[in-house]
C-alpha cells in the first residue's frame, strides 16, 4: 500500500540547478520538490499542490501558461513586478528605499536629460532578459551609440556608482509575516558573474550592513506580502547600502548556507512554502562560496577537507555556471588555507577572486 504524504508537492517551474538543489532539500523531510522543463508535456495538478519557481521569466509553453497563471502559483503576482527592472525600481521608490539614480529609456531626445539627471556615465540595462552581465552597457556621451533604436522603451538607464564592494542578503518571510534573515555576504563579481562570496558575521561593519539589509528587504517582502526566500543585492557606498537588484527565489549569493548554516536557503524556501516551523537562522562558521564558471570537473577538489561540491552536470562553456564549492571553518586562518589548497586545482581566471575572498578574511 503507498503511504500518504504528509506534505503536498511542491512543482518548481524550471529544471535547472536550483531546482534541482531544491529537491534535494525536500528529500530529508520527505517534502516531494518536481523541478520541471518549460516543455514539458502538459499535467493535471493535485488541487492542494504549491507552485513556485527557479528564475523570475519563462518561455511562453502549454505547461508555464497553466502552471505561471494558476491559483496555486505562490507569489503569482510578485514575478512580474521583480522581473521587470522599471517595476522593480518603481517598487523600490515607492518604498523609498535607497536605489541608484534611474529612468525609463525610451527615445534618443532623452539622451541629455540623462545625462543631466541621472549622472554622466549610465548604466543601460534591459528591462527583462539580462542576467550574468547580458544585456548591459555603459555609456557616457561618447557612446550613446551603443544604444540602438530598438531598444529603446525595453532598457532603463541607471547612474553608474563608484562603490566601495556589493553585499547580498538572503531572507525568507512566511504566511504569517514573520520573516528570517542571513547574515549578508560579501560578493565578487566580474564580467557580471558572481565569483565568490564570503559570509562571516565578525567582519568590519558587518552589523551595520546587516541592520540596514534587513530593513530594506523586510520591507520589500512586507509591501509584496510576499512568501518564501528572496534576495537582495547592493552596492556597498561608504556605510550605505543602495539596492541593486532583487530576486524573488533561491540566489546563488546563498549557496554558502547549505554548508554554513543550520538551515539552507532551499530549504528555508520549502518551510516557508509549507508555513513549518522554522528558528533562526544562525551561521555555523565563516564561509566561503566558490561559482565554477566555465572550468570542467576536476576529482582533486573533493580532496579538500571542510568543503562540499556541487556540479551541476552541464556541458561546460565559457561563462557558465557549471557547479560551486562550499567551503566553511570556524577559524579564519583555516579557511584561508583550505582556499589555498584549492588554489592549484582551480584555473589562472580564478586566482585574483582568491586573493580578494583570502583578503576579507584576513
Amino acid at each position: 500500500m503507498q503511504k500518504s504524504a504528509i506534505y503536498p508537492p511542491i512543482y518548481v517551474l524550471g529544471n535547472g540547478q536550483l531546482g534541482r538543489m531544491l529537491r534535494y532539500a525536500g528529500a530529508p523531510l520527505d517534502i516531494e520538490v518536481k523541478p520541471l522543463a518549460f516543455d514539458a508535456p502538459v499535467f493535471d495538478l493535485e488541487e492542494n499542490s504549491i507552485i513556485t519557481a527557479e528564475i523570475e521569466r519563462w518561455a511562453e509553453t502549454p505547461l508555464t501558461q497553466l502552471l505561471g497563471n494558476h491559483k496555486n502559483f505562490v507569489n503569482l503576482n510578485v514575478f512580474g513586478t521583480i522581473a521587470d527592472r522599471f517595476t522593480q525600481k518603481s517598487l523600490l521608490d515607492k518604498l523609498q528605499l535607497s536605489t541608484s539614480p534611474w529612468q525609463l529609456l525610451e527615445s534618443a531626445e532623452q539622451w541629455q536629460n540623462v545625462f543631466s539627471n541621472v549622472g554622466e556615465r549610465v548604466v543601460v540595462k534591459r528591462r527583462t532578459g539580462g542576467y550574468d552581465g547580458r544585456g548591459q552597457w555603459i555609456v557616457t556621451q561618447d557612446s550613446i551609440d551603443q544604444i540602438t533604436p530598438d531598444l529603446f522603451g525595453e532598457v532603463i538607464a541607471e547612474k553608474f556608482i563608484p562603490f566601495d564592494g556589493e553585499i547580498s542578503i538572503v531572507g525568507a518571510r512566511f504566511r504569517d509575516g514573520s520573516t528570517r534573515f542571513y547574515p549578508i555576504s560579501h560578493n565578487l563579481q566580474q564580467n557580471g558573474i558572481l565569483r565568490y562570496s564570503v559570509c562571516d558575521v565578525n567582519l568590519p561593519n558587518q552589523q551595520t550592513y546587516q541592520t540596514q539589509a534587513e530593513q530594506m528587504l523586510g520591507t520589500i517582502m512586507q509591501d509584496l506580502d510576499y512568501i518564501g526566500v528572496m534576495a537582495m543585492e547592493c552596492f556597498v557606498v561608504g556605510d550605505t547600502l543602495l539596492i541593486n537588484e532583487l530576486a524573488p527565489r533561491v540566489h546563488n549569493s546563498g549557496h554558502w548556507t547549505q554548508l554554513g548554516c543550520s538551515i539552507s536557503q532551499f530549504e528555508l524556501h520549502l518551510r516557508a512554502l509549507l508555513d513549518l516551523p522554522t528558528p533562526q537562522l544562525k551561521q555555523i562558521a565563516p564561509s566561503v562560496m566558490v561559482n565554477l564558471i566555465g572550468i570542467e570537473h576536476n576529482n582533486a577538489w573533493l580532496e579538500v577537507p571542510f568543503s562540499q561540491l556541487h556540479w551541476y552536470g552541464k556541458e561546460v562553456r565559457a561563462g557558465r555556471k557549471v557547479g560551486h564549492i562550499n567551503l566553511c571553518h570556524p577559524e579564519q586562518a583555516q579557511l584561508i588555507q583550505l582556499l589555498e589548497q584549492l588554489r592549484p586545482h582551480l584555473t589562472d581566471d580564478f586566482h585574483s577572486g582568491l586573493d580578494w575572498a583570502i583578503n576579507k578574511l584576513k
